[in-house]
């Protein structure tokens, strides 16, 4: 069986684990300092906190943001549903507006036309590791005193414009799952340009803890003495996690070559097919490809994705749109309200992607493809 993705760990990776496990620190000890100090530097130089999930980033972000009820956030829905249900479950209205046709990213366009002056958050998504147009994004927050935010679950390693994820938007989110472009088992971050925000990213992934004793609202306490201003939670990363991820970060380059080799190939292979469509890639991005997305025209998307999941190849589909899931339909978001997204899902396959994938195994995934659309 040939996985749409893997991780890729190294006995570099084992043996930075196994030092953790035998010394002093499991938790909120050095080598979480030193990967958010890494993963900060990656993105931008601004200040990243690592936290259990892509999904926990999210809800950290929008948390330091400050989103609540009354509040709007516009949104895709060509993401994972955590997209939209971190900032609805602070109580925020979500707002989504349609992808670009051909890149499945949020469209500028609908955006503007969504906004409101109760609009906190624009949050695009870096679908397939392919970055959004921030500086298209960036002027409408600001139009609206809104903050952009980049869920770039799927494009760390990348750039837009020469300038990497994580210096793009306003509050940038990451994913260390294991498909994704690096792991540390279960893993993300959150990464800030505006330290204010970063602090309180942190504070409420800790929990709330305040131990700035210029802070404190009551003095006089010893040396152990901490306050608690607002509701956290514990959302922290481990130092196991965290050496793994530092591990993996001296492989990054070579894993976002790795993928962007499968690309090129897929793409000489599939582009002249009839019945497929490839991804679009703009001359101004420099993806760190996460995904494969193809899509099956003339309405054989379940045919051809029954057809390689027989062969062997389990590929996905990456996604349904998130107005669908029943906790937005039952909330009154009806089918039809993003036309794009609905037909770039009801098209899109993910093809096998991650860097220890062969040249052989893409070639069977080609050929396998190639024949079930004939």
């Amino acid at each position: 069986m040939l996985p749409y993705g893997r991780q890729s760990i190294s006995d570099d990776d084992i043996e930075a684990v196994t030092a953790i496990l035998r010394g002093d620190w499991l938790t909120t000890g050095p080598a979480v300092t030193a990967f958010e100090t890494a993963v900060g530097e990656l993105a931008g130089g601004h200040r990243a906190v690592s936290c259990t999930s892509g999904t926990a980033a999210l809800h950290m972000a929008y948390a330091g943001l400050g989103v609540g009820p009354g509040d709007e956030v516009v949104t895709t829905p060509m993401t994972f549903v955590a997209t939209a249900s971190c900032a609805a479950i602070l109580g925020a209205k979500v707002v989504f507006a349609d992808v670009e046709e051909d890149t499945a990213l949020i469209d500028p366009a609908a955006v503007e036309a969504v906004v409101t002056d109760r609009t906190k958050v624009i949050a695009a998504v870096d679908y397939a590791g392919h970055a959004a147009d921030y500086d298209a994004l960036q002027p409408i927050a600001d139009s609206v005193g809104a903050k952009t935010l980049g869920d770039a679950a799927h494009s760390v390693g990348g750039t837009y414009k020469g300038r990497p994820v994580g210096d793009l938007a306003d509050v940038t989110t990451l994913s260390f799952f294991p498909t994704k472009n690096l792991t540390t088992g279960e893993g993300g971050a959150v990464v800030a340009k505006d330290p204010a925000i970063a602090q309180r990213v942190h504070e409420f992934h800790h929990i709330g803890v305040v131990r700035d004793p210029e802070r404190f609202e009551h003095t006089g306490e010893g040396s152990w003495y901490y306050e608690v201003h607002e509701h956290g939670l514990n959302y922290r990363l481990t130092d196991i996690a965290c050496a793994l991820g530092l591990s993996q970060l001296k492989r990054l380059d070579a894993f976002k070559k790795r993928r962007t080799e499968i690309t090129a190939r897929y793409n000489e292979a599939l582009a002249g097919v009839d019945g497929l469509r490839t991804p679009t890639q703009r001359d101004h991005v420099d993806p760190a490809w996460h995904l494969y997305p193809v899509r099956v025209l003339g309405g054989r998307r379940r045919e051809v994705f029954d057809g390689l999941r027989a062969a062997g190849i389990l590929v996905q589909v990456n996604y349904i749109p998130v107005h669908w899931q029943p906790v937005f339909a039952n909330a009154g978001y009806q089918r039809g309200l993003c036309p794009n997204a609905e037909q770039f899902y009801r098209e899109e396959i993910s093809l096998p992607m991650f860097p220890d994938l062969t040249d052989a195994d893409v070639d069977r995934v080609i050929e396998t493809l190639t024949k079930l659309v004939a």
